[in-house]
């Protein structure tokens, strides 16, 4: 069975289950999951504190960002209790709007991701987001593997279509990172004839958030990933010669978010000098000043911007 049907038979049993996807943890008088938020005050990190569960939706490929280093580190600073789950941004997109999850925070690797949850039509579950970051498409690759040093050497293009290299990517249909190795795929295919195979390959299509896993395990010879996700997993990389393509980094606060005063705090984290400081660690190029589309942005997050 292919990775992408796998995920095709997951994505069933998850909207078979909605109730078991929405935000959970102790049920708080409002039967969100989370508990009534303490009043803010000035915490040790100069942003609000309070208690309560956090859920976060975020882009699989920050995984290793958000569960390892600002996720625990936000629980640290504030008080709150950081819940996280991450996948391909268009794939939350959907179940946000379809009501199969529900959460505080949206943090998306594409704004399109926010635009379809933007407006009467999408249900309004989006009303601003803010655009804090961004990182260029790679290709990552396993230090062990056998065709390590043709990969390093390149051409990127004829390393990964040599006989017996196991090359991945994501989903283009449920995550932008998928979506944008499709395009260097088939723009780069145009001269390269073989790329093409493994853009129509199914075999090739992991689940966002194991493909790190996936490739450091030696399932993969290489992978395509973010530059700033590689770094902070210690993945090799090497540019993609000919193409650029980049994430682009936004974060939100949804509609009747269970805990709006830690959604709130968690952005205001995200976005000011701790959080900064670890993205600029990581290797993200941060929009300076970040970009705000949207109205009705809450004004500790537009102070923290400086908006």
């Amino acid at each position: 069975m292919s990775a992408l049907t796998r995920r095709g038979l997951f994505g069933l049993t998850v909207l078979g289950g909605v109730s078991a996807l929405t935000a959970c943890g102790s049920s708080g008088s409002d039967g969100s999951g989370a508990s009534p938020s303490a009043p803010a005050a000035a915490g040790a990190s100069g942003g609000p504190t309070g208690s309560g569960r956090v859920n976060v939706l975020y882009a699989g490929s920050l995984v290793n960002l958000m569960e390892k280093q600002l996720g625990p580190a936000f629980a640290t600073a504030t008080g709150y209790t950081f819940a996280g789950f991450g996948a391909g941004s268009t794939a939350l997109a959907a179940q946000i709007k379809g009501k199969v999850r529900k959460a505080d925070v949206f943090v998306s690797a594409s704004p399109k991701a926010d635009e379809a949850l933007m407006g009467a039509g999408n249900g309004d579950w989006v009303r601003w987001y803010v655009t804090y970051a961004n990182s260029p498409l790679v290709l990552g690759y396993n230090p062990r593997s056998t065709f390590v040093d043709e990969i390093k050497t390149g051409p990127w293009y004829d390393a990964i279509t040599r006989d017996g290299v196991r090359v991945g990517t994501t989903d283009p249909k449920t995550d932008p990172k998928g979506k944008l190795a499709a395009q260097a795929l088939a723009d780069t295919g145009k001269q390269h004839p073989k790329l093409l195979d493994i853009a129509r390959d199914d075999k090739t299509i992991f689940p966002e958030e194991t493909l790190v896993a996936d490739l450091q395990s030696g399932q993969l010879d290489a992978g395509f990933f973010y530059s700033s996700e590689a770094k902070a997993a210690g993945i090799p990389t090497v540019p993609l010669a000919g193409v650029s393509l980049q994430a682009t980094y936004t974060v939100t606060v949804l509609k009747d978010a269970p805990n709006a005063a830690g959604a709130e705090a968690f952005v205001t984290y995200l976005l000011g000098p701790a959080g900064t400081t670890v993205l600029r660690q990581d290797g993200y190029e941060l929009t300076t000043p970040p970009k705000v589309t949207g109205t009705g942005v809450p004004a500790a997050i537009r102070k923290v911007i400086g908006a």
